[in-house]
């Protein structure tokens, strides 16, 4: 039975092998990446549908019992045991990290040629499940991309794609990603070309359309063509309003300023605990304690934007100790500013005790509340002008996205698309661009770019800057020196450099580390006299370099010593060790070959 099986596997891998080399024959590489991206697309949607069917039932099942009209402590529960779960399953099943999965696919675009694990395909797909259906308060959205990319990616490296096309998979299968869970084709492409940056060149521009709607289309197919969030536009928005569209792109700017500190704040602060199960204890312990007081923030809290956009207020404060047949308004308002300023502890609290989701949805949360906060308490203020709570919740949630994702047109499109508000493009667009513009004065990157750019490792759409990042310093080292002692005669200097085709040496002492450097020229006065050929030794005529590159070093600030010091060449060290040189015609050739393959159209 066993030859059999393996007979049957090889004859797999040759018909495959004889796949691959007649396509490569008979079908242009561009016909078949858009081949490729229907696939990317269909697969894509196909993982959201089962991501969304997933948290959906768990979420149903459990929650199925409880009392909307007073507290519940399954919401003490609950959250924990999912996040306990999904962190288990993390470490002794899937034995890899599977968070910040935008983040991580950024990194595999700029530093691992844009290939992803294998088991990325399913693991965020089963642990996010986990976590939002048990009650974690984060976003499926996230993980979605994840999965997409992931699929991108492994599904162009079976097909033997370049680097370059690779690239332009994985943005299919994020796009895949976003168009199939919020039904959004245009902020699935926009996704890509924003958060994730890949240039939108003729190249890239129609797979990424291709996987985008493919993957929308699964998605109404099989869920029908409501809209993700229902939303009826009751009242109209007049252009007196203006000034208060204005006034809240500043106001959701510095929510989502607000959003982003808190949540690399907390990040920061279950970094510090070296004990895992000590973290997820204090994780879920903050988690639990949160949504038991707002259980608005269980789960993604779409059933509470649900709500507000159907103009349902009262509805905010359902299964919580503070459900009342009356309170009065600005208990409410006081309640949803809890909810808003409460909702990034949460988002970190369940990933930092080991649950795996995004900020996706919790921006657009943060957002609705934002919008509905800000027009709920001027109508309460005395002004002659009314405010349509709706209204603004809907544009609110544009105005957060922006700012956190640093996406504007995403977060314009995806709102209109999630909603049908496509009557309100015009104050969704200045909301958008004033909250973009406010962040932007604070926080130069994204949250899920900062850290990458804090490295060096962020791929941008500045030419200069992408292609730098995708150069490694392993790639430019040169071997072929010919290293000495300091102990060494001018006279043993002599015949190293006879058998060398280098102007350059470095020295180099017991222990391997780099002690000096010697400059043909520098000794060209004295090679030529052999009364000096015992009496000099290399440490007499020896120099320090003008600097040292890190192994570890980004290529841009390779190029900022380089620009600094005046040199040429430039030794490589790993913790003093000497590695080789790196020289700028290599770099030069290197960016010049990058740039023609990643950028060509």
């Amino acid at each position: 039975m066993t030859s059999v099986t393996a007979n049957m596997t090889q004859r797999l891998k040759d018909g495959f092998m004889r796949f691959l080399i007649w396509r490569e024959h008979h079908i242009k590489e561009k016909n078949f990446v858009l081949l490729l991206a229907f696939a990317v697309g269909i697969l894509g949607g196909l993982a959201a549908l089962v991501l969304k069917f997933l948290i959906h039932s768990i979420s149903g099942l459990l929650t199925a019992h409880v009392n909307i009209a007073s507290g519940n402590y399954l919401y003490i529960l609950l959250p924990a045991a999912g996040v306990i779960i999904s962190a288990l399953y993390v470490r002794y099943i899937v034995r890899d990290d599977i968070s910040h999965g935008v983040t991580r696919v950024l990194y595999a675009i700029s530093q691992n040629k844009s290939r992803l694990k294998r088991h990325n395909i399913y693991t965020s797909v089963l642990a996010s499940s986990v976590t939002i259906g048990f009650g974690g308060s984060v976003g499926a959205e996230g993980p979605i991309v994840f999965t997409g990319a992931a699929i991108g990616s492994n599904l162009g490296a079976a097909f033997r794609m370049s680097p370059r096309i690779l690239m332009i998979l994985v943005g299919c299968g994020a796009a895949a990603g976003i168009a199939g869970i919020f039904k959004a084709p245009i902020a699935g492409m926009l996704f890509t070309l924003e958060v994730l940056m890949l240039d939108l060149t003729t190249v890239s521009v129609m797979p990424l359309l291709i996987a985008s709607i493919t993957s929308a289309t699964i998605a109404y197919i099989y869920t029908g063509y409501e809209f993700e969030f229902f939303f009826i536009q009751s009242e109209d928005f007049y252009t007196s309003r203006i000034p208060f569209v204005i006034l809240l792109g500043l106001v959701c700017g510095f929510a989502s300023l607000y959003f982003t500190r808190v949540m690399n704040m907390m990040e920061n602060f279950f970094r510090r605990f070296k004990n895992r199960w000590v973290k997820t204890l204090v994780g879920c312990l903050i988690l639990s304690g949160l949504v038991f007081l707002f259980p608005p923030l269980y789960g993604e809290g779409y059933g509470s934007i649900v709500g507000l956009l159907a103009g349902d207020t009262s509805s905010i404060v359902n299964g919580s100790i503070f459900y009342g047949d009356r309170y009065s308004v600005w208990f409410l308002a006081g309640f949803i500013a809890l909810v808003v300023l409460t909702k990034a502890f949460a988002t970190s609290a369940t990933n930092g005790a080991g649950g795996v989701g995004g900020t996706f949805a919790p921006s657009l949360y943060v957002g609705c509340l934002t919008g509905f906060l800000f027009a709920f308490v001027v109508n309460q203020l005395g002004f002659d002008i009314e405010l349509s709570t709706k209204n603004f919740a809907l544009i609110g949630m544009a105005g957060v996205m922006s700012g956190v994702m640093h996406a504007p047109l995403m977060a314009i499109f995806l709102t209109a698309e999630l909603t049908g508000g496509y009557d309100l493009f015009l104050p969704l667009l200045i909301v958008s661009t004033i909250a973009y513009g406010t962040i932007k004065v604070f926080e130069p990157y994204s949250i899920y770019t900062m850290r990458l750019a804090q490295k060096g490792k962020l791929l941008t759409h500045h030419k200069d800057k992408a292609v730098l990042t995708l150069l490694k310093v392993n790639n430019v080292i040169e071997t072929d020196f010919h290293p000495v002692r300091p102990e060494m005669t001018l006279k043993e200097m002599v015949d190293t450099i006879a058998c060398s085709n280098r102007n350059l040496f470095p020295v180099i002492n017991d222990k391997e580390e780099l002690v000096g450097v010697v400059l043909l020229d520098d000794i060209r006065n004295i090679m030529f006299r052999p009364d000096l050929y015992r009496k000099m030794y290399v440490s007499k005529f020896m120099s320090m370099p003008p600097g040292k590159i890190e192994i570890g070093d980004s290529m841009e600030d390779v190029m900022k010593l380089f620009d600094n010091t005046g040199a040429w060449n430039l030794p490589v060290v790993e913790n003093g060790r000497y590695v080789g040189f790196v020289s700028k015609s290599k770099i030069f050739n290197s960016y010049r070959r990058v740039l023609r393959h990643y950028c060509e159209d």
